[in-house]
């Protein structure tokens, strides 16, 4: 399992358009995927828990992958959740 904490510096935080996004990126994917924010997990390839999660700027977030394609899946991730576009 992969984990990486991960501070959202984006403007708008985890809005519709890149949380639209992430769950595209994270649906290539067969791995378990999750963002904990606030001790609360949510599927990353489901854009209404992702909106439900209300992740903010500067909210600190852990992003899990679980899988047989882990190891391709998390670096894509990270590389994105660590480069939100406005």
């Amino acid at each position: 399992m992969y984990e990486e904490t991960i501070t959202v510096t984006n403007a708008e935080g985890l809005h519709a358009r890149p949380a639209s996004k992430l769950v595209e990126i994270a649906g290539k994917y067969k791995s378990n995927i999750e963002i904990v924010h606030k001790g609360k997990a949510v599927n990353a390839k489901s854009i209404l828990s992702i909106m439900g999660a209300g992740v903010y700027t500067g909210a600190e977030i852990v992003l899990r992958v679980d899988g047989e394609d882990e190891a391709e899946a998390a670096p894509a991730l990270s590389e994105y959740l660590n480069n939100l576009p406005d």
